[in-house]
């Protein structure tokens, strides 16, 4: 990792900058005729697809049978069940308590506005399942979905070529309440449930992760058929660091962001040149240790370490970067958190690692990356909903309000709104 020493604020925009992809034009094109294929043809382009990308002859049905989240949960290990089971009580506590309220105000005599919460009646979440099977995905899509109150929730993952789905995904998927789950996976599997096919119903809004193509998916039919949970990119993390800190737990919090991708980036802000090579001595010692060392080298190589002498410099630093998770392993982190604007999830002190938040503090792991955390929230329980306003206005409180409706309906030229108030003044009640 390459370490910089006070760098002038005229360098942050360079080094805030997320690695780019020359191939993305390239992504695009390829992502946009895969949609059209779903559109056109539905299942039978669905099964063409999982041919020609991934070699499956797609000989099973794209819905997955009962009997095979039967099967799924006999296999799963009682520890695996149990360790879920909390995850799932701690992330439904804290998403119940999201749960917002109708507002209702009687903004002058006889005029009565309201703000209802309405459930989004079907959504569709995507779970990767490439390298790493995310079934905690699975969690936190489908349990705010649930405690939303939506309809109806669709679920696609991609499976082996033998139409194999991973154990954990599908315990979670009918734990959660998940409508139906597809064998259906990368960015076909999202025009499915843009589009709707034949098996796959038509969703609402698209929830999950998933890699360029899934991403750049999403990106599209959000553009012109479906409302979609966010814009995404890689996976990151920034730590800021202090004398307070343990080298060590920076390191392995660290790598913990690292190992998801080659395109993963994690960036350690910190307070002296001495801390900045011990956290780089410790995070090379770690590294070494991982199972997933080669996503871990390349991810390291979009990676940077940055020394500021001032506390104020280092959190004006990470606001700029606004990351997807943000560690603040300082002395007075909450104090350090207040000053924070941008992160879609801060982590407090030396004992918040970022995988609590990953799996079972309660908190969602679907976060905005790639500086979006500066405009969008992550995903929570309002996600899976939105909000409908209702009036209701009385014969006195359309008589107060309507010389002040007309007026401005006069000033813009639009007489017959006007018009629709004063016919109702006419009618004498």
């Amino acid at each position: 990792m390459k370490i910089y020493i006070n760098p002038g604020r005229e360098r942050w925009g360079e080094l805030c900058r997320r690695a780019k992809s020359d191939e993305n034009r390239q992504v695009e094109q390829t992502v946009a005729r895969i949609l059209k294929r779903v559109e056109c043809d539905g299942d039978q382009a669905l099964r063409e697809l999982a041919r020609e990308i991934d070699g499956h002859e797609a000989a099973y049905s794209l819905r997955l049978a009962d009997e095979e989240f039967d099967r799924a949960e006999r296999s799963l290990p009682d520890d695996l069940k149990r360790a879920i089971e909390v995850a799932v009580e701690n992330i439904s506590a804290f998403h119940r308590a999201q749960l917002p309220n109708e507002i209702r105000v009687e903004t002058c005599p006889g005029v009565v506005c309201i703000q209802r919460p309405v459930a989004i009646d079907k959504v569709g979440i995507y779970i990767p399942g490439g390298t790493a099977p995310l079934f905690s995905t699975v969690l936190m899509l489908a349990l705010p979905a649930r405690i939303a109150g939506c309809g109806s929730i669709v679920m696609c993952t991609p499976c082996s070529p033998s139409g194999e789905v991973s154990p954990a995904v599908l315990y979670a998927a009918r734990r959660c309440g998940v409508s139906s789950v597809f064998r259906i996976g990368g960015a076909a599997a999202i025009g499915a449930m843009a589009y709707g096919t034949r098996s796959v119903p038509q969703v609402r809004k698209i929830f999950g992760p998933g890699n360029r193509y899934v991403t750049t998916a999403k990106q599209l039919v959000g553009a012109s058929t479906v409302a979609i949970d966010m814009p995404a990119g890689p996976s990151e993390v920034m730590i800021v660091a202090d004398a307070s800190c343990r080298p060590e737990f920076v390191a392995a919090d660290l790598l913990s962001q690292c190992e998801h991708g080659a395109d993963s980036q994690g960036m350690v802000v910190c307070s002296s040149e001495a801390l900045a090579r011990a956290i780089e001595a410790a995070t090379c010692r770690q590294a070494a240790a991982l199972p997933r060392e080669e996503f871990v080298a390349r991810s390291l190589d979009n990676s940077r370490i940055v020394v500021f002498g001032d506390r104020k410099e280092m959190l004006d630093f990470a606001n700029c970067y606004g990351a997807e998770h943000l560690i603040l392993s300082v002395a007075d982190p909450m104090e350090a958190a207040a000053v924070i604007s941008a992160a879609g999830s801060v982590f407090i002190g030396n004992y918040s690692p970022e995988s609590a938040g990953d799996y079972a503090s309660g908190t969602n792991h679907t976060l905005p990356t790639s500086g979006w955390a500066h405009s969008y929230s992550g995903v929570n329980t309002e996600s899976f909903m939105r909000k409908m306003t209702i009036q209701e206005l009385s014969p006195v409180g359309l008589r107060g309000l309507s010389e002040t409706i007309i007026k401005m309906a006069e000033a813009e030229g639009l007489a017959a709104h006007a018009e629709a108030v004063e016919i109702r003044l006419a009618d004498g009640n």
